[in-house]
């Protein structure tokens, strides 16, 4: 993913209206992100933690979408797999939901998906951030195509929410 500025972030925002866009938590460390490794950028906003964030690539043009996510169980020891990079944690997963893009999202209709918590998929993908014994699958594919599945996984969520 090619680095993005605050203002291509708020700009992106397809499901929320341009205040909300103008107010929300951007990341203050944009430049440190490890850009060349990530398939998104992902974020939780640190004044709302059941609010996260998730700003795309697709086919040439930067899609944001706000999202919800669901209150952490407590005690739960239950192993879950993220939808988008198929990696399990213990207690990392989070139901995401996205109000849809549109006047389907003004009447209440949103999208969900179960996502890594912290928003790092690309960086459990690339093994560049460990989940712990167990949380990657022994796949015989390779790296690349791994990278791709997350990114489809990724761009059909996105479709879901903005069709």
């Amino acid at each position: 993913m090619e680095p993005l500025t605050e203002q291509e972030i708020r700009a992106a925002f397809v499901n929320c209206t341009k205040g909300e866009a103008q107010r929300l938590s951007v990341p203050r460390d944009l430049a440190d992100r490890p850009w060349g490794d990530l398939d998104y950028l992902g974020w939780r906003d640190p004044q709302a933690p059941d609010r996260a964030y998730l700003v795309a690539e697709l086919d040439g043009r930067v899609v944001g979408l706000a999202l919800r996510s669901s209150a952490p169980a407590f005690g739960r020891t239950r192993r879950s797999m993220c939808s988008m990079c198929l990696t399990t944690h213990t207690g990392g997963v989070s139901l995401m939901v996205a109000p849809r893009a549109g006047k389907a999202g003004k009447q209440g209709n949103s999208v969900g998906a179960y996502v890594c918590g912290d928003l790092c998929c690309s960086l459990y993908v690339r093994g560049r951030k460990d989940a712990g014994a167990g949380a990657r699958l022994h796949e015989t594919i390779t790296l690349e195509e791994k990278i791709q599945r997350t990114v489809g996984n990724i761009a059909a969520f996105v479709a879901k929410v903005t069709g």
